[in-house]
């Protein structure tokens, strides 16, 4: 999409965190030469103690700074529930230090020099996975909306057409008619914005786990 056509909430943004101003600018001026607009910090506690944009975004890393590390900063940033892809860009790096990024769930471990397009590429891939992380958990929240307006019984067809349970099965197992069964199936449906099977099992799938393992 382009980004011409996107709400500033849906803008890109790269979060740059680290404590030399030039490595900085020089990031800064190569993402947003691509479209991709920047914030940066001099610290990690800089970031802790800001309001984060709430946007399609990467964090970009160094790993040796004053106070926490870049590495410190990923371990606060997990522990306080904030998912947002991390790359690592240092040239204070090693194999243990990359290990333990990977290990940790950083898109990538870059070590300096790097070239712009690798750099470009890693940061486009980190945000990306980022825009695709928040369009489905806006999907789980619209999805699992519309499970909360079924009935008692709606639901429970639901979870038997999506085990893959006929009509006639599911009216055996709840103790009604077939012909109940297909009216509570086709008011679920509607209620679910489904118009096929494989549409209602995709939805079913982009619910959240604690609904579709709850027994109802």
């Amino acid at each position: 999409m382009d980004a011409s056509c996107l709400g500033a909430q849906d803008k890109p943004i790269a979060l740059l965190v680290d404590d030399d101003i030039n490595v900085s600018e020089a990031m800064s001026d190569l993402l947003n030469s691509v479209g991709i607009e920047t914030l940066s910090f001099a610290s990690a506690r800089e970031v802790l103690e800001a309001k984060l944009p709430d946007r399609p975004s990467c964090f970009v890393l160094d790993v040796r700074m004053p106070g926490l590390s870049g590495l410190d900063l990923q371990r606060h940033l997990q522990a306080n529930g904030i998912d947002t892809p991390i790359v690592f860009l240092t040239g204070h790096g090693d194999i243990a230090m990359s290990v333990e990024a990977m290990k940790a769930g950083a898109v990538d471990f870059l070590t300096k020099p790097v070239r712009d397009q690798t750099f470009l590429d890693v940061v486009s891939h980190a945000i990306a996975t980022d825009q695709s992380r928040r369009e489905a958990t806006r999907a789980s929240r619209m999805h699992n909306a519309d499970y909360e307006t079924l009935t008692l019984r709606e639901r429970q067809v639901l979870r038997a057409v999506v085990s893959g349970a006929l009509n006639k099965q599911i009216a055996y197992e709840l103790g009604i008619s077939e012909i109940t069964v297909k009216l509570h199936r086709a008011n679920m449906m509607k209620k679910m914005h489904a118009t096929s099977l494989s549409q209602l099992f995709t939805v079913w799938q982009a619910l959240p786990e604690s609904v579709r393992r709850a027994d109802n």
